[in-house]
């Protein structure tokens, strides 16, 4: 899906969470031709961030043509959202538009009934609020965002961004998300299941280690890496590699390294011929049966499809120098 997406603004919209879905869908890079069409809806005197007005944008109204409408986050949820905010959001999701909230957005989507009988999520200090309002969804209160196919919400802040890029992954495939990680040096893909960072206590040293690391073995996917490799490459015992990894990324270790795996997989399958045989070798799975086995596990459909499901699309989009390994 490219087509048209609306980000929602309105009087107490927050201004981080607007400027990433502005970043990802609002900025032409070139990647995908066309690319998405943008624009921005709000009501008459919104003020973003609490203090920039917006003008120029659409009204409301606007939503009833959008294939994807993006509801920014909400800056206070014991208010009622504007009445015709919600009006115009339950409207589009009746017509088919795919429906998206940032951070504090879910509660626009669950004032309009758009999330009953849906899993959901939002920042981590309000979900158990959006569960007592809105007894109808299913809040999920420690992952990053959730993907119900036609609705899709996410935790606070960077969450917001990795919902974004999700769906640029999930529209164009991960050449084209990962490349747009890469323009704003962000993570290329974390999965919606991965944990919030919830009251963690803060790090007693930089964390550049463990970055290097990530970036160490991102290369070596191909290599049968041990936890204790990892451990050694940062000089840490395996008990705090563990501890490290799970308090960062929200998985251990070897669940990390299986996780990056399959999206190598994934980003093979879509930009490159080579065969599953050959795939399998390059992402360290062993053998096809075994690739086959987790991916769909992981994905839910053989990798063959897959492929065949991105090609059918059209050809695949070139993946950039500083994306190849």
């Amino acid at each position: 899906m490219t087509g048209s997406v609306r980000l929602v603004l309105y009087d107490g919209a927050m201004l981080f969470e607007a400027a990433a879905a502005l970043e990802v869908f609002g900025v032409d890079r070139g990647l995908v031709d066309p690319w998405y069409d943008f624009g921005v809806c709000a009501s008459e005197r919104s003020l973003l961030g609490g203090w920039l007005r917006v003008e120029g944008a659409f009204g409301y109204a606007e939503l009833a043509t959008a294939d994807t409408v993006i509801v920014a986050a909400f800056d206070d949820v014991a208010a009622d959202p504007p009445p015709d905010l919600v009006a115009a959001v339950r409207a589009a999701h009746r017509r088919g538009a795919r429906i998206v909230s940032l951070c504090t957005g879910a509660f626009v989507l669950a004032a309009a009934g758009v999330l009953d009988g849906r899993r959901a999520t939002t920042h981590w200090m309000h979900t158990a609020a959006l569960a007592a309002r809105y007894p109808r969804v299913r809040v999920e209160p420690d992952v990053l965002y959730t993907d119900e196919g036609s609705v899709l919400t996410s935790a606070g802040k960077a969450a917001g961004m990795d919902l974004c890029l999700h769906l640029v992954r999930t529209d164009h495939g991960a050449g084209v998300a990962n490349a747009i990680a890469r323009r704003l040096v962000v993570p290329p893909h974390r999965r919606g299941g991965q944990a919030q960072f919830i009251a963690a206590p803060a790090a007693q040293e930089p964390g550049r280690a463990l970055a290097d690391l990530l970036q160490w073995a991102s290369a070596r996917l191909d290599e049968p890496l041990t936890v204790p490799d990892l451990a050694r490459e940062a000089n840490m015992s395996t008990r705090n590699l563990t501890r490290r990894f799970v308090a960062v990324t929200g998985l251990t270790p070897l669940r990390w390294l299986h996780h990056q795996r399959v999206h190598r997989v994934q980003e093979l399958l879509e930009t490159a011929d080579d065969t599953i045989e050959q795939i399998a070798a390059r992402t360290g799975m062993g053998t096809a049966a075994t690739l086959r086995k987790h991916f769909r596990r992981a994905l839910g459909v053989p990798p063959e499809t897959y492929r065949r499901t991105f090609r059918e699309r059209g050809e695949p989009a070139a993946v950039p120098d500083g994306l190849r390994r």
